[in-house]
């Protein structure tokens, strides 16, 4: 990641810490909210208007180059014996995806069927394995960037495929908050690829809205899974069909490239 985008992320961590909503830095800086979110969304300042949001809300800009240093050490992937030593046990599981949505570990245990035992047992692994930092009264720090994820094909990733895919996807996706799309198009490695960084763009919101989210009431809040998926593919009876002699140009022609 770049400095200047840890840098941002700081600001955004900054502000919000210090109570402050876009509405209000905006009217500050006589910017629409807008046009300041979108700022903030691509992550694309000019140093004047950096200066601004600086003055405007009193951060120092060293205090954000300590938060954004702070931030690069913060792990981004596991190990992959890390993820076995979580994914071999459903609790210890629960517990890491429940705190990676910031639940509390009073919500965990109000919620899910774990005794506060269990709880400061599993705790004390996840420490160990350097997944958070356990504090006393078992208050947690996570030790994960906001860029975390699961290793692609990792013992996680794996046992999501096998186990939970299916079961997402079994449903009409017509209730509240619920909604499936499935666009088959045609297009070149250029837009393909403009395609895909425009996922990852969407990804990053996402989990930017997650942040936002987060000193709302539990009770206002729910469970929601986003799922972005794209790559070359057709249904199998579509490429069943398809004739020999073509499939051998379109194999011949891409070992060229």
């Amino acid at each position: 990641m770049a400095k200047a985008t840890l840098l941002v992320d700081a600001l955004k961590r900054e502000l919000k810490a210090r109570g402050i909503t876009y509405a209000q830095l905006a009217e500050k800086i006589e910017m629409s909210e807008a046009s300041l979110k979108r700022m903030f969304s691509q992550k694309n300042f000019t140093l004047q208007r950096l200066d601004e949001i600086l003055n405007a809300s009193g951060i120092d800009l060293r205090d954000l180059s300590l938060s954004s240093t702070e931030e690069s050490r913060l792990i981004s992937e596991l190990t992959h014996k890390q993820e076995e030593e979580i994914v071999g046990n459903p609790k210890i599981l629960l517990l890491a995806a429940s705190l990676l949505n910031l639940l509390s570990v009073e919500q965990i245990i109000k919620i899910y069927d774990i005794t506060p035992v269990e709880l400061t047992k599993y705790l004390i692994h996840l420490d160990k394995i350097g997944f958070l930092q356990l504090l006393p009264n078992n208050r947690v720090k996570l030790l994960v960037a906001r860029t975390f994820r699961w290793i692609p094909n990792g013992p996680i990733h794996n046992m999501f495929k096998q186990e939970a895919y299916a079961d997402y996807l079994d449903s009409d996706f017509d209730g509240n908050h619920e909604m499936i799309r499935v666009v088959n198009v045609m297009l070149s490695k250029t837009s393909a690829q403009a395609l895909l960084n425009r996922m990852k763009q969407v990804a990053r919101e996402f989990s930017d809205q997650h942040q936002e989210d987060a000193s709302l009431p539990f009770e206002e809040k729910q469970p929601i899974s986003f799922m972005l998926a794209a790559r070359p593919w057709l249904p199998r009876p579509f490429k069943e069909l398809i004739r020999k002699e073509y499939m051998e140009a379109k194999l011949k022609q891409s070992s060229k490239k």
